[in-house]
C-alpha cells in the first residue's frame, strides 16, 4: 500500500517501509555471531564481524532515501565505503556486486550493484545513522546506502557480498 509519510517519523528521524519485525530478522540481526560475508568472484572470500567493519576507515555522507511509497528523507550516513570491502576480497573492477540481506523472504531481499555505483566512495555499508548505530528498522547490523538508488534497492541487513 502506498502511503505518505511525515519527514521524522520512523526510529532515528528517518521512516521505514518495512520493520526488522515485519522482515522476520530481529533475532539474525541481533546476534552477536553475525558476520559479513564476501563471497563469489574474488581473489579471496573475506568474513568479518561488526567489529572488524568498524576498524575499516568510515566515511560520513549526507544521502536521501527515495521511497516507491512516495516519500523522501535525507539524514547523515556513516559506514564502510563498498568499494574498499570488495578490495579487501579483491573483487575486479568490473564485477557486479548482489548484496544479500538476512531478510529470507520478498522482492528486495537482494540488490545488484553496478560496478560505477560499487566504485563511487558514497556507497557504503552503513553502521550509523544521523549520529547513532542504525536502528534495527533501519538495517543493523549493515545496511547498504548509496546515491542515485531508489530506496527498494538500498538493501538492509545485508550479511552477503556475492561478487558476479
Amino acid at each position: 500500500m502506498l502511503a505518505p509519510r511525515s519527514p521524522g517519523t520512523g526510529p532515528q528521524g528517518v521512516p521505514v517501509n518495512t520493520s526488522a519485525a515485519g522482515a522476520g530478522v530481529l533475532d539474525a540481526a541481533a546476534d552477536p555471531e553475525w558476520r559479513l560475508t564476501v563471497t563469489g568472484r574474488v581473489r579471496r572470500e573475506v568474513v568479518l564481524s561488526l567489529d572488524d567493519l568498524r576498524a575499516i576507515p568510515a566515511r560520513t555522507a549526507r544521502l536521501p532515501i527515495a521511497c516507491v511509497e512516495g516519500w523522501s528523507a535525507g539524514a547523515v550516513w556513516q559506514g564502510v565505503p563498498l568499494r574498499d570491502v570488495l578490495r579487501l576480497a579483491g573483487a575486479p573492477g568490473d564485477a557486479h556486486v548482489r548484496v544479500e540481506s538476512l531478510q529470507t523472504w520478498g522482492m528486495y531481499r537482494t540488490s545488484r550493484v553496478a560496478p560505477a555505483h560499487w566504485r563511487d566512495p558514497l556507497t557504503l555499508l552503513a553502521l550509523r545513522l544521523n549520529g547513532e548505530p542504525l536502528h534495527p528498522d533501519h538495517g543493523y547490523p549493515c545496511r547498504l546506502i548509496a546515491p542515485g538508488r531508489p530506496g527498494v534497492t538500498q538493501t538492509k541487513w545485508v550479511h552477503r557480498l556475492v561478487v558476479e
